[in-house]
C-alpha cells in the first residue's frame, strides 16, 4: 500500500511539472484458462481524455488464445469501441485482430514481444460517415519481480513497455507511440493490481498531441486446468 501511495504522489508531481492535461485510463481484465492449451480473455476499459473525472471513451473486447508453446501465444480477438464528444457519442468502432506474443526470460527479467494486425470499421453518427482502417502494432513489454524470483501471490513487480502504431491508408503512417512505466502487485492466485503512468504521442492529430494517462487496472486470472504451475497474465494498457 505504501508503494502505491508513493507512486501516486510521484505521478501527481510528474503531471504538475508536465503542465499538460491529465487523462484517466482504467481497465478490468479477465483471463480464463479452461484447457492446458486454450484460454479466453475479456477486457473492459474507460478513459477520460478531455476530463479526468468524466469518461469519454469506452471499449469492451475479448477473444481466444492458444498456448502454442510455453513462450508462444497466438490470439484472435474482437471488440466494440465508443468515443464521446460533448456527452454524445461521436464515433463507434468495431475491430477484429490477430496477434502473436513471443516472450523469453533473462534471469528474473521477462521480455514480451507482441505483434498485432487490426482491421477496424468506423461509424460517426453525427456526420453519418463510415470509414475503415488497417493498423499494425508492435510492443516490447518488460516486467521484473522486485521481492521474489518470479511473480506469485505477494509479489511486487515493475513493468515498462514501448509500443508503436502503423496505420493504412491514413497518413501519416506512423500514427502513435506509447510509453508506459508502473508497478503491480499480485494479491493472491486470482487478483492482481497495477498502477502507472502512460505517455501517448498522437502523430495523426494536427500539430501532434501528447496525452498523459494515470493507468489503473484490476486483473483477474482464473485457471481451471488444475495445474500447480500457475502463470499470471498482465496484459498492460491496451
Amino acid at each position: 500500500m505504501k508503494l502505491f501511495l508513493s507512486l501516486g504522489l510521484f505521478l501527481s508531481l510528474l503531471f504538475i511539472k508536465a503542465q499538460e492535461h491529465i487523462s484517466s485510463f482504467n481497465a478490468l481484465t479477465i483471463t480464463y484458462k479452461f484447457h492446458p492449451k486454450f484460454f479466453l480473455y475479456a477486457e473492459g476499459q474507460s478513459r477520460g481524455i478531455e476530463d479526468y473525472t468524466y469518461p469519454d471513451y469506452y471499449e469492451i473486447k475479448g477473444g481466444l488464445g492458444y498456448n502454442l508453446t510455453k513462450n508462444h501465444k497466438p490470439f484472435i480477438g474482437l471488440g466494440r469501441y465508443a468515443t464521446y464528444k460533448d456527452h454524445a457519442i461521436s464515433r463507434e468502432e468495431f475491430r477484429i485482430w490477430l496477434q502473436d506474443v513471443i516472450d523469453f526470460k533473462a534471469g528474473v527479467v521477462k521480455f514480451e514481444n507482441r505483434f498485432r494486425a487490426e482491421k477496424s470499421w468506423f461509424y460517426e453518427p453525427q456526420a453519418d460517415k463510415s470509414s475503415e482502417r488497417m493498423r499494425y502494432r508492435y510492443r516490447l513489454n518488460v516486467s521484473v519481480p522486485l521481492n521474489a524470483k518470479k511473480i506469485a501471490p505477494g509479489t511486487v513487480f515493475a513493468n515498462v513497455y514501448d509500443e508503436i502504431f502503423i496505420v493504412s491508408p491514413i497518413k501519416p503512417a506512423f500514427a502513435r507511440n506509447r510509453v508506459y512505466g508502473g508497478f503491480g502487485y499480485q494479491v493472491d492466485d486470482h487478483f492482481g493490481v497495477l498502477a502507472g503512468y502512460l505517455w501517448q504521442r498522437e502523430f495523426e492529430a494536427k500539430g501532434n498531441k501528447n496525452v498523459h494517462f494515470v493507468y489503473l487496472a484490476l486483473n483477474i486470472n482464473i485457471d481451471d486446468t488444475g495445474s500447480k504451475a500457475r502463470t499470471y497474465h498482465f496484459p498492460g494498457a491496451d
